[in-house]
């Protein structure tokens, strides 16, 4: 059975809901790429084409065949006697297909050079030879991202082409006319989105059909340009990660550090992996085989950044009493980057209330630097700021994330059910190996035993919202000494590069770190 046939009986034996597809208790071999994928929580088709992908360069990169096969891998994913799974034809399809491998080879797409006919196994040598990773951090694939809609508004078949046409008659821009079937259509070129003729219509046969990147940025960094393509202000962009999570093409990536890792390992440098709290929610395998799954990858040793976390309550809790009692207004946390680029790029009021504590992740590159003095660090997580913070913070070489070392797992065939567990650090306390959900912070904060009795505020998930509450806090306008903010609604363990639903995932987690602690 192929690539095509599998989402085929995927969709025909799933229900589909809300244009995704919601798959449960998957389980499915890809035979013609010799490895399997089985156990997952995808919730749609963009997610399963992405970590086939993965797994096709982790199976291509262990057997060392990348760059002799991988101009093959868009013909064998879409064959001449197979009809396209989604696109107008299989020359699409490969197109598409030939463009999100560039960015998990670290290739950003907006880089690309004028030369269409470059063929992806030169863009495999040039990764396979690269010394270091480039800046780079998301991209958008616009060779697929051409399905949305034009205009925000839509005229419906329920339009009965009334006399009145008040959607004609309103419309400031002349965008709305009358058809030769009497049914009212708007014109895209024309159109501003204002959203008169949505209000006018009697018969409410004008629609709003949002584009789903473009809601889900709680910050306007994203919108279409000239091409119908949408295109990221990295100058607003606080890389949360929501219109990845959104795209409902799978448009949107990140520019991975994986073959840049690969490399290293390669090259038989030292490589430490140090590892978010939230992973002990992706497998319902006990901790210490998770771990022990990804040391099996390659890396030297695996270290928890739960113990980084330790280091954050620490300094967190000390800080926090030290501004209060100097009278400063209120405090927040500074552990989720997203958070931070939003107090850099739009909050810049809030910028003197965020906490000067480093991040988990950077406490545990000291640590590992300091066990490793010559070892490359790799953190590994759901998130996509963290590779922002990374370029910043000099003590993280390399950024990877859960849903790639899950694609990783299937193209090496390493089982995590199979694998010997780890011991884990035993001094790691509960409360910090709970970061990865949201008023994890606080309740680590508040294990410290300060005596912090201040009244304290949760900001879960960055929405307008929120930010707007954020704001107001910013002028005075709160009663709470404590914010702590997490980007992503749930905590870190709902980051959009997380492979597993957040609602599950937060059921597998408790269950994990109550068996260790």
């Amino acid at each position: 059975m192929n690539n095509y046939e599998i989402r085929m009986l995927v969709l025909r034996q799933f229900p589909i809901r809300n244009s995704q597809f919601i798959i449960r208790n998957s389980q499915f071999v890809i035979r013609n790429s010799q490895f399997v994928i089985k156990n997952m929580a995808y919730t749609q088709n963009t997610l399963i084409i992405r970590r086939e992908l993965i797994a096709s360069l982790a199976d291509m990169l262990k057997r060392g065949t990348l760059a002799e096969e991988i101009d093959y891998l868009p013909i064998k994913r879409s064959p001449r006697n197979e009809p396209p799974a989604r696109r107008c034809c299989i020359h699409k399809e490969r197109a598409v297909t030939k463009y999100k491998l560039l960015p998990l080879m670290g290739h950003a797409i907006d880089n690309e050079n004028e030369d269409e006919l470059k063929p992806l196994s030169s863009y495999a040598r040039e990764a396979l030879n690269r010394d270091k990773p480039g800046k780079d951090i998301l991209t958008v694939v616009d060779e697929s991202c051409a399905g949305c809609v034009e205009a925000n508004y839509v005229v419906t078949n329920l339009c009965r082409g009334c006399v009145a046409s008040p959607c004609v008659a309103n419309c400031p821009k002349d965008a709305v006319s009358i058809q030769d079937n009497h049914q009212a259509k708007i014109d895209p070129s024309k159109c501003i989105n204002c959203g008169i003729c949505e209000k006018a219509c009697p018969f409410h046969s004008i629609v709003y059909i949002p584009v789903p990147c473009e809601k889900a940025c709680p910050v306007g960094a994203i919108a279409k340009n000239e091409r119908g393509i949408e295109v990221i202000d990295y100058d607003k962009c606080i890389y949360c990660g929501k219109c990845i999570a959104a795209c409902p093409f799978g448009s949107i990536f990140e520019v991975s550090h994986l073959m840049d890792v690969w490399n290293a390992m390669t090259r038989g440098e030292e490589v430490v992996a140090i590892v978010a709290p939230a992973i002990m929610g992706q497998y319902k395998s006990e901790a210490g085989k998770i771990m022990a799954a990804i040391k099996a990858i390659g890396f030297t040793d695996v270290l928890e950044v739960a113990r980084g976390a330790m280091d954050t309550s620490y300094h967190e809790a000390r800080e926090l009493k030290e501004k209060m009692d100097a009278g400063e207004a209120l405090m927040t946390t500074s552990c989720c980057p997203a958070y931070t680029n939003l107090t850099f790029k739009h909050l810049k009021d809030l910028q003197p209330f965020v906490s000067h504590t480093g991040s988990p992740m950077h406490y545990s590159a000291i640590r590992a630097k300091e066990q490793y003095p010559d070892a490359k660090v790799v953190f590994i997580g759901p998130c996509v700021a963290k590779r922002e913070e990374a370029v910043r913070d000099q003590g993280v070489d390399y950024v990877m994330t859960f849903e790639e070392i899950d694609g990783i797992f299937a193209g090496l065939d390493i089982n995590v059910d199979e694998m010997e567990p780890l011991s884990l650090d035993e001094s790691i306390t509960l409360e910090n190996r709970n970061y990865a959900v949201s008023g994890g912070v606080t309740e680590a904060v508040k294990a410290e035993g300060l005596e912090l009795d201040y009244e304290m505020m949760r900001i879960n998930g960055l929405n307008k919202k929120n930010i707007g509450i954020l704001r107001a806090a910013a002028k005075g306008k709160t009663k709470a000494k404590f914010i702590e903010v997490m980007a992503c609604e749930g905590g870190c363990i709902a980051g959009p590069s997380a492979h597993i639903a957040p609602e599950q995932s937060g059921r597998i987690l408790q269950k994990n770190i109550a068996e260790i602690n």
